[in-house]
């Protein structure tokens, strides 16, 4: 039994770094490194949970190729349980070439793949049934799952006793509310990014980005504001700002999906939203010291004594 069930896009990442200019046309430039890691926002937040010692499950669409298994290799390595993935014959694992730019900054060259067959049918609703809570992580990246067929899953999580929580991906078919707000009153916990909030609800300040989303009945609002820190408010009328830990920044891939995993463990705990938040950006930090998305993460000891430290 897991206490979280991740849900959502899976990504093999190959990572080159640094990266500061294309080459040109026919022509090569050198990097000093280059990895290869799981990615997609499910699998990020699933190592992430998994390396805080927590028990859990990740859920999702996966080819039927070398990179599927990597990508399923990788996740068991880390402890998740990988019997909710589903490999699809007739589509290439999703994988995603990362740029990592000298300071840090990241760009990307994206294939959706399986992500994008992803359907309520391939959800294990079994598994999510005998978890703590059902993260849907990169809503807005999976085109056959993204709107209805996402909020049916989301409410038949919510019927079963299930917490629900939710983090959203950038648009680029520029839809938003219309395309997230058939899951949104099915959602417990929202943790988006500031600027995605910013679109989807149409309002500037993370006051007012929090209520509209509070208003479809979502119990929690974290929003992640990158070098601002991050935004807390409850239905029951708490709020928090946080400012960020300062970290040598190796490489700030998946550091908001390491926030969530910070923040899901910090309601399992129990903890009210300041150090639920606080552990949240700890988690978020110390994956930036690590080139890729989750080789910074650590364990559950030494990331409270990583806050301790800081505070």
């Amino acid at each position: 039994m897991a206490d979280v069930a991740c849900l959502g896009i899976l990504v093999a990442d190959v990572i080159a770094k640094p990266v500061d200019e294309w080459p040109e046309r026919g022509k090569l430039v050198l990097c000093d490194q280059t990895e290869m890691h799981s990615g997609g926002c499910a699998a990020n937040t699933g190592v992430g949970l998994a390396k805080l010692g927590t028990d859990v499950a990740v859920l999702g669409k996966v080819g039927n190729d070398g990179f599927a298994d990597f990508v399923i290799g990788r996740l068991e390595s880390q402890g998740c349980d990988c019997s909710g993935i589903v490999r699809d014959p007739e589509a290439s694992t999703s994988c995603t070439f990362v740029m990592v730019h000298s300071d840090g900054e990241r760009s990307f060259i994206h294939n959706c793949g399986a992500n994008g067959r992803l359907g309520p049918d391939d959800v294990n609703m079994e598994i999510v049934k005998a978890s703590g809570i059902l993260h849907l992580a990169g809503h807005n990246l999976m085109p056959g799952f993204d709107g209805e067929p996402a909020g049916s899953v989301l409410k038949r999580a919510k019927e079963l006793g299930v917490t629900t929580c939710l983090d959203t991906a950038w648009d680029a078919t520029g839809q938003w509310l219309k395309l997230v707000e058939p899951s949104l009153p099915h959602v417990d916990i929202a943790l988006p990014s500031y600027e995605e909030a910013r679109e989807i609800t149409g309002k500037d300040e993370p006051r007012d980005v929090a209520q509209v989303l509070l208003d479809y009945g979502i119990k929690t609002v974290g929003l992640k504001m990158g070098a601002e820190g991050c935004y807390i408010r409850t239905a029951a009328g708490e709020e928090v700002r946080l400012p960020i830990y300062e970290v040598e920044t190796v490489d700030a891939t998946g550091a908001g999906d390491a926030f969530v995993a910070g923040f899901l463990r910090g309601v399992l705990e129990g903890w009210d939203i300041e150090r639920t938040g606080r552990l949240a950006s700890a988690v978020g930090a110390l994956c930036c010291t690590g080139i890729g998305t989750t080789q910074g993460i650590r364990g559950w000891e030494e990331t409270l004594e990583f806050v301790e430290k800081a505070m």
